[in-house]
């Protein structure tokens, strides 16, 4: 407490006695002193009439104005802010006592003791002293130290107005030795802008040795009134700031969730129709293109937008603990805005995530199907019309006309062994026509052209088979004729022909591509080969009877003395094709051996891609199972401080941060994986959308419970709730949370409010439940809890309070003005509220009046604004 007689040099305590003394001669004089007298009379007549101005009136001598008791009975009316008793309105000196008397009784009927100085008198002498050191302390030249020649130089009045209105007051240009002045300027000022009337005459007070103790106090009590009126405004001033403060920071963080949530809810309303686009490409490579963008969607765009919706439901949960402490309505964001249609956006997000990854990779294996398709459509085409080639002319010639028996014979034969080689041509027909249909269900992008060439083979194949039949019938009509026949070379022809179309076969096998996708397709393979191979030694032996059938032939006309003209009558195969076709076939058995081989290596390359793949994805999988539970512990049997918690769990997200190494590990593997076109992997169970979703919620887990301790800290702060109520509310939580979930069914929650002392009836629980759980979802988390409980167990600002503040500084009526706003509040806030204040409709309103009361219960969610 500050000294305020050591501050401003008061006598030590040897003088005291003296001064005493002293002060005891000052009274004694006063009271013979008839100037003492006038200056009562004048003082007590300026604060009867600053009261009775009020009313309309005024007395001019405070003796003669009040015997009659009207104008006293008016006073105390004026003074009191009641009704008394009905004067008597009669000249006559009884009324006049009668008058006189009801003044006085209301005045005893308040408890007011009208004689002698008593100890409640001297109370609120030694309180008002007080006021006055206390607020004049830090000014120069001013030690009150009574009310009297404390206030003779004016510097007391001066500083007394300046500590409250230092706009009407420059102190610094006051002088001590100048105290008329001083006295004049305090009075006017008062009068002029604090509505306090003149009570006193600077004069009087200078040319007095000691002046009346009791019109300076009264003079004095005025300022007193007056700043405390101010005091009060100011104070209902800051209450009402803080409230709209609070208030402008809770719409604005409403703004910025509208804002974060609109802006992410449309980029998923952008994203999703891209991803549900299915328009098919043509090549492999265009598809690959098409992953490629799907990659950097996943990598580039999407992680920032996971990071938006974690802050997301953050700054909601933040917001909702803000308005549960400052006693205001829960927040709900306008219209498929809620963090359920932010979560629901989010799957249906994800869901096409899925679909058009998989979509992806199903159209790459497709494309690659077709490609594969086609190129041995194309490439069995082209063996099929090199066979074809001259084949309708060899049909259509008329060669049998002009030819002996035996050449007759043999072109029938010939015939013959042809009907034998188109026979063996058909399956290799149906084999292209079963690829032109494939290609056409499987949507080919050349299907037009493929289709021709399919339709030209066949309509080719059509004329063959006819002309085939027609040559068959010419040349039987003339067989009767004919009857010689080279056995030789028609054992030939039939053993050739057949011989030369397994070894066509055969290099088209050996030639035929094909695509594998694990071990056991390409193993599958390279065992169909080997059992090609192990009939290669019977294929050449059948090789050497074919031969050895034409050197028997050239055996016989040598030995005859044949001269053979041409070659084998009845087959345009000759020992030399047959040769060459077999060492083609045999120059092609190593590299189909080299073409497997390299097949079987690359899926084992492949196998060891998905071991590698399925190595790092279990022991993240089991990570982050393993993190996962251990966090939902973790919210549920932490200890120590809410800071201490706070800290441990940052520490502990950072650890969890450190292990994003081995999920971009991860991301690698998987797309070696992708580049590789593996579709499947037997050694692990995870996929890497599984194990994407779970590091994402695990994330989310350790943000959501970061933010929970957070915004316990803010309740804790705010309410006052100390460490040892917040370890009770967590034990008696964990008590009745049996699933250790973080949460609890509305009948657990029953039983929880029953263990803290409450009396619960059906519809006291249903209100209870409409606070903690607004949404209705049916559970009740631990945040919830905590801020039910310090809502009931600690005071807040209320509706009723912000009303009475206002109704403060509207001087007491039911309305305010914007100008009165402007005067009392700093301008943002003074703005704030005229912009959402409806206009008063009371009758005792004046234009321009605001309706302070519905906006006050509109801040508290008990009307609308």
């Amino acid at each position: 407490m500050v000294d305020y007689h050591a501050a401003n040099n008061q006598p030590s305590a040897g003088g005291v006695q003296t001064y005493m003394e002293q002060e005891n001669d000052w009274d004694r004089d006063l009271l013979l002193d008839p100037a003492w007298e006038k200056q009562q009379r004048k003082t007590f007549t300026a604060w009867c009439n600053s009261h009775l101005r009020k009313a309309g009136t005024q007395i001019e001598n405070i003796e003669e104005d009040f015997r009659d008791g009207l104008k006293l009975m008016l006073l105390l009316e004026v003074i009191s802010g009641e009704r008394l008793a009905k004067p008597e309105r009669g000249k006559m000196r009884v009324h006049k006592i009668n008058n006189v008397n009801k003044a006085l009784d209301f005045i005893a009927s308040k408890g007011v003791k009208l004689v002698s100085i008593g100890a409640e008198e001297t109370s609120a002498k030694e309180g008002l002293l007080l006021w006055c050191q206390r607020k004049t302390a830090p000014y120069k030249n001013v030690n009150v130290q009574n009310f009297h020649i404390s206030w003779k130089d004016g510097l007391a009045f001066n500083a007394l107005i300046h500590r409250h209105r230092p706009d009407l007051i420059d102190y610094d240009s006051l002088r001590k030795d100048d105290p008329v002045h001083n006295l004049n300027n305090a009075f006017e000022v008062a009068e002029k802008h604090l509505d306090i009337p003149k009570m006193l005459d600077a004069e009087d007070i200078v040319n007095t040795a000691r002046p009346d103790e009791k019109a300076i106090m009264t003079y004095v009590s005025s300022f007193y009134h007056a700043f405390s009126g101010a005091q009060k405004a100011e104070t209902a001033a800051n209450r009402i700031c803080k409230v709209l403060a609070v208030n402008q920071e809770n719409e604005q963080m409403m703004e910025d969730y509208e804002k974060l949530a609109s802006e992410l809810l449309e980029w998923i309303r952008r994203t999703i129709p891209w991803l549900e686009n299915r328009t098919q490409e043509k090549t492999v490579n265009e598809m690959q293109a098409k992953q490629e963008d799907f990659r950097d969607y996943r990598c580039v765009h999407k992680p920032p937008k996971v990071q938006e919706k974690c802050q997301l439901e953050i700054s909601f949960n933040t917001l909702q603990t803000k308005l549960r402490l400052s006693n205001r309505p829960a927040f709900m964001p306008s219209e498929g805005r809620m963090v359920s249609d932010i979560n629901g956006a989010w799957h249906t997000l994800e869901g096409a995530e899925k679909g058009y990854e998989e979509w992806i990779l199903s159209e790459i294996r497709r494309l690659e199907r077709l490609e594969h398709l086609a190129e041995k459509f194309h490439q069995k085409a082209a063996i099929h019309q090199s066979w074809t080639d001259g084949k309708e002319a060899m049909l259509t010639q008329k060669d049998y006309e002009t030819s002996t028996l035996s050449e007759v014979k043999a072109l029938l034969r010939k015939h013959e062994a042809f009907e034998s080689d188109l026979a063996a041509h058909q399956d290799r027909v149906e084999q292209i026509a079963a690829i032109a249909q494939e290609l056409n269900e499987l949507d080919y992008y050349d299907s037009a052209s493929v289709n021709a060439c399919c339709q030209k083979i066949c309509d080719q194949w059509d004329v063959l088979g006819a002309l085939t039949q027609s040559r068959k019938e010419s040349l039987e009509r003339t067989e009767k004729q004919l009857e010689s026949i080279d056995e030789l070379y028609l054992e030939y022809a039939k053993r050739a022909a057949p011989f030369n179309n397994w070894m066509e076969g055969a290099m088209e096998d050996l030639q035929d591509m094909f695509i594998v996708h694990n071990i056991e397709e390409i193993q599958g393979l390279i065992t169909a080969h080997e059992q090609f191979k192990s009939t290669l030694s019977e294929a050449n032996k059948e090789r050497e009877a074919i031969q050895a059938i034409q050197a028997e032939v050239q055996k016989i006309a040598q030995s005859n003395g044949i001269k053979l003209s041409g070659g084998n009558p009845y087959t345009t195969i000759t020992p030399e094709s047959i040769d060459s076709k077999w060492e083609k076939a045999m120059a092609m058995v190593p590299q189909r051996d080299a073409a497997l081989q390299e097949e079987l290596n690359k899926q084992n390359s492949n196998d060891s891609l998905r071991a590698t793949f399925a190595t790092q994805a279990n022991t993240v999988g089991a990570y982050i199972q393993a993190k996962m539970e251990e966090i939902g512990r973790i919210s549920i049997e932490m200890n120590g401080t809410l800071e201490d918690q706070l800290t441990s769990l940052k520490d502990y997200q950072k650890n969890i941060m450190s292990y994003m190494p081995e999920i971009n590990k991860l991301e690698g593997y998987h797309q070696l994986i992708q580049e590789a076109l593996i579709f499947d992997n037997q050694y692990t169970a995870y996929t890497m959308e599984h194990l994407r979703v779970g590091w994402e919620q695990l994330l989310t887990t350790i943000a959501r419970t970061i933010n929970e301790v957070e915004n316990q800290i803010l309740t804790r702060d705010a309410k006052g709730i100390s460490q040892e109520q917040l370890y009770e509310y967590r034990a008696s939580f964990n008590h009745f949370d049996k699933k250790r979930s973080g949460q609890m069914v509305s009948d657990d929650f029953r039983a929880l409010l029953i263990s803290t002392g409450n009396s619960l009836g059906d519809g006291e629980f249903a209100r209870i439940m409409g606070i903690v759980d607004p949404n209705g979802s049916g559970a009740v988390t631990f945040q919830a809890f905590i801020d039910f409980m310090s809502r009931e167990t600690t005071d807040t600002d209320t509706a009723d309070q912000v009303i009475a503040s206002f109704k403060i500084l509207a001087g007491d009526k039911n309305f305010i003005t914007a100008e009165e706003l402007r005067r009392e509040l700093p301008p943002d806030q003074a703005e704030y509220c005229i912009a959402r204040m409806a206009p008063y409709t009371g009758p005792d309103g004046a234009p321009g009046a605001l309706d302070y009361m519905s906006f006050s219960t509109a801040l508290y969610g008990e009307s609308d604004l």
